[in-house]
């Protein structure tokens, strides 16, 4: 089979020479044993980087038969930057890899493997987070347990290192989103799958591309794309709330008829109004999150643009 490594690149010009030379080992490795055909390839996407790294994906693809490169014209996000890349592809099965060398490359023999016995999807899961922070630890597993509580089907600790068959390829590319959430997407293909376990590794060079505002932009992105629980938790809230009221405004009516008390005072209106008011604009905000999902959904824009292309033996530019 022709197996291709697709590869996102975002400033990565500390570790790609590693990275490349590390990848073809691991190809020719493959090819000589005859696991895979000897057209099998490496495909480094450049997500509109700032620094050398496309000058270094076009030299590479000129010294190595086996590098292909493609450039986003501007930063799109590591997704559509990945999915760029699956997209533009040639290959029976691509796997998906970070550039940072923290995925373990050994396990691409396994999901090799995994597809050669029929699997159209492998999933590339870790086995633990021993070189994570407490705090990454802690909020990542959080997220999977999130997820799994906003009916969201992911598989646990997996992120976006995995194979995908050409089949499953031309079924991913019937998803039309604006809102690219990888994760979210490739379990909803329902092709048979199996899952590789691999040990996560430091990183080998340079820095991660993913602070906490974007983490935290990923996972939001995550729920809201493809849970409707936000919407159903409003629902239940209101009718909670609403009952509330009703049974306050039969008790302000009981006072007033049938008792000689005070009328209520300051607090008892206030109160009321400043909770019914938090409660609706925390749903207006939630509702606003969705609607704003629509309006981009709506606009059909392309999830990328390549401006370049290099080893593909047509034209360089696009």
């Amino acid at each position: 089979m022709k197996l291709s490594i697709v590869v996102p690149c975002y400033n990565e010009e500390e570790v790609l020479p590693e990275t490349s030379r590390r990848l073809i080992e691991l190809l020719d490795d493959l090819v000589a044993r005859g696991k895979v055909g000897d057209d099998s390839h490496v495909v480094f996407v450049d997500d509109g980087s700032r620094d050398k790294t496309w000058s270094m994906i076009e030299d590479l693809s000129r010294q190595q038969r086996r590098i292909r490169g493609l450039k986003l014209s501007r930063n799109r996000g590591h997704q559509n930057a990945l999915l760029c890349g699956l997209m533009n592809a040639e290959g029976d099965a691509l796997i998906s890899a970070d550039a940072d060398l923290q995925d373990d490359l050994g396990a691409i023999e396994q999901m090799v493997d995994a597809y050669a016995n029929g699997s159209h999807v492998v999933y590339g899961v870790r086995k633990r987070r021993d070189t994570d922070t407490f705090f990454k630890r802690f909020t990542a597993e959080g997220y999977y347990w999130l997820l799994a509580k906003f009916k969201v089907q992911v598989v646990f600790n997996h992120a976006d290192y995995r194979l995908l068959s050409r089949r499953a390829i031309e079924a991913l590319r019937e998803f039309g989103e604006v809102n690219i959430f990888l994760r979210g997407i490739v379990p909803q293909l329902g092709f048979p799958s199996s899952i590789v376990y691999y040990d996560r590794a430091e990183r080998f060079a340079g820095e991660s591309k993913y602070p906490l505002r974007k983490m935290l932009s990923f996972a939001w992105q995550g729920i809201t794309s493809f849970s409707s629980v936000p919407l159903r938790f409003i629902t239940t809230m209101g009718v909670t709330i609403s009952m509330g009221s009703f049974g306050l405004a039969l008790w302000a009516l009981f006072v007033r008829l049938f008792t000689e008390e005070a009328v209520p005072g300051w607090a008892s209106v206030t109160v009321p109004i400043y909770l019914l008011g938090g409660i609706q604009l925390l749903c207006i905000g939630i509702l606003g999150e969705y609607l704003a999902k629509i309006y981009m959904e709506t606009k059909r824009r392309p999830a990328f643009f390549l401006e370049k292309r290099a080893g593909f033996g047509d034209s360089e530019t696009r």
